[in-house]
């Protein structure tokens, strides 16, 4: 079916295969008419980046603190300190899109050793709303959790839900899911949401597109577009913060909100490495306390995403954080470490989870397997979260400041097995054991790069994760790593 934006649109957008099954959600973002919008005139403006009057650094509520390198890759270990407490880099990020991480209480996901979080602007935005954010205070209050939280919209993601969406200069336009109503989310209305939400660090919207499209005029206008858009956020951001000065924010009256939350921005430009290079100089102009490479996790070769990440990482400033958005295998990760890289995000980690899959230090584990039925071990042997620790054995000692696990649950694999296809218990247990991994993997990165041996670091990670045999590493990492020093065939 084909559906038109009534008045006050201007545009109105074809929209396919728009049905019942999107009809879920129950509160919705406030329509914007485009006579009020900003960038109402630059619908055809062209492609070219607005210039921005000064350009010069924002305030920032992050100190970021460089604690060591690897002499051998471009891997680097720092501290984060944010609004709600330090992390430390090399980063994970579980996801809790709706205010939650599927399966895992607050207290869990702590437990575990997660001190930032991600939550989805487009998703909280819809539900509970921002009058909610407003009235209890922000995300924070909201699902109970007293560490630091990183919002955006992960504008791919929500195009692909939703299914009616099209991108314009002036915004995201689209449909309800739930009444079918046209709604538009433009570069403010995010960055105001994000300031009802209270995120530590916040994300710009961007305009983007899968890796793969051979559409390069549309990638040029994606990546022209998120500038822009980054030129619209910044000047969102900088307005006076209502709350600022007040006992419960603290701070000074006329304060910015940068002062209390921190604005990232997005590279853009696909798989073509110079307009990646464009993007980096005139992203860096802006001064935003942290940098993001994004649009990748597309369905692009791994090659071609190693080569943007090497690209992108040489080329953006020494002393604030990289984050590569979509990526959480854990090949992938460490990989992306040595290309310079520090924070990471992916849902892969728990949904694996929910199909019985096990991430251990010897790869992935299918726990559904009836070869696991009468496996009485741990899931991994090497692993200290609760799932694998046994029954009442006391905590580990403290692997960082940052992480403090509760004691073990004996879980084996056999009970994984038997519960996985038949109670939600089993999910849950994965997530959380596959959450702590991937923390103490990051962790395990980041004393080898202060200690001086992240090359070693990864010739054992790849050994052990495929068996001991080099003739599956894949090329693509082998290839990556090379090229950073590295052979991990030697």
């Amino acid at each position: 079916a084909t559906h038109q934006f009534p008045a006050p649109f201007t545009t109105p957008p074809t929209i396919s295969n728009y049905s019942s099954k999107h009809r879920t959600i129950t509160s919705r973002l406030p329509i914007i008419p485009a006579a009020r919008d900003p960038a109402a005139n630059l619908e055809h403006s062209g492609m070219l980046k607005t210039p921005m009057a000064t350009i010069k650094s924002m305030p920032s509520a992050l100190q970021y603190e460089l604690i060591a390198r690897c002499s051998t890759t471009k891997a680097r270990a720092s501290i984060l300190r944010l609004p709600h407490g330090p992390v430390e880099t090399p980063l994970f990020m579980p996801v809790a899109t709706q205010g939650t991480l599927k399966g895992l209480t607050p207290e869990q996901l702590e437990s575990v050793g997660c001190r930032l979080c991600l939550n989805n602007t487009y998703h909280l935005g819809l539900r509970p709303g921002k009058a909610v954010l407003d009235k209890i205070g922000g995300a924070h209050r909201l699902q109970s959790w007293s560490h630091n939280i990183l919002t955006g919209e992960f504008l791919f993601q929500m195009v692909s839900l939703l299914q009616l969406a099209t991108i314009a200069e002036r915004g995201v336009e689209f449909l309800s899911p739930h009444d079918g109503t046209p709604m538009l989310l433009t570069p403010e209305h995010s960055i105001s949401l994000q300031h009802s939400i209270g995120s530590d660090i916040i994300m710009q919207l961007d305009d983007v597109i899968v890796t793969t499209s051979p559409d390069k005029r549309r990638m040029r206008e994606a990546m022209d577009r998120s500038i822009r858009w980054l030129d619209r956020c910044v000047e969102e951001h900088l307005k006076a913060d209502p709350r600022a000065g007040t006992e419960e924010f603290g701070g000074f009256e006329g304060d910015s909100y940068a002062k209390r939350q921190n604005l990232f921005c997005i590279i853009q430009g696909g798989l073509d490495l110079e307009m990646r290079k464009e993007c980096c100089e005139e992203m860096a102009k802006r001064g935003t306390p942290g940098i993001a490479i994004g649009g990748l996790s597309g369905g692009e070769a791994k090659e071609e995403y190693c080569k943007v990440v090497d690209t992108c990482t040489s080329l953006l400033p020494d002393g604030k954080p990289r984050y590569v958005m979509g990526v959480g295998y854990p090949e992938d990760l460490v990989v992306s470490i040595a290309l310079g890289a520090d924070m990471f995000d992916c849902v892969w980690g728990t949904r694996t989870a929910r199909f019985g899959n096990a991430v251990t230090s010897s790869g992935v584990l299918n726990l559904r397997s009836a070869l696991y039925a009468g496996d009485f071990t741990a899931v991994d042997a090497e692993c200290q979260c609760p799932v694998c620790r046994p029954l009442d054995s006391p905590a580990p000692p403290l692997l960082n400041p940052t992480i403090g696990p509760p004691s073990g649950l004996g879980i084996t694999k056999a009970y994984i097995h038997h519960l996985v296809a038949k109670e939600t218990v089993g999910a849950h247990l994965l997530t959380m054991h596959n959450v702590a991994f991937l923390l103490s993997l990051m962790n395990k990165a980041r004393i080898a790069i202060v200690e001086d041996r992240y090359p070693a670091f990864l010739r054992e990670f790849f050994f052990k994760w495929h068996g001991g045999d080099k003739g599956k590493y894949p090329t693509w990492a082998v290839d990556a790593l090379r090229r950073v020093g590295v052979d991990l065939l030697e």
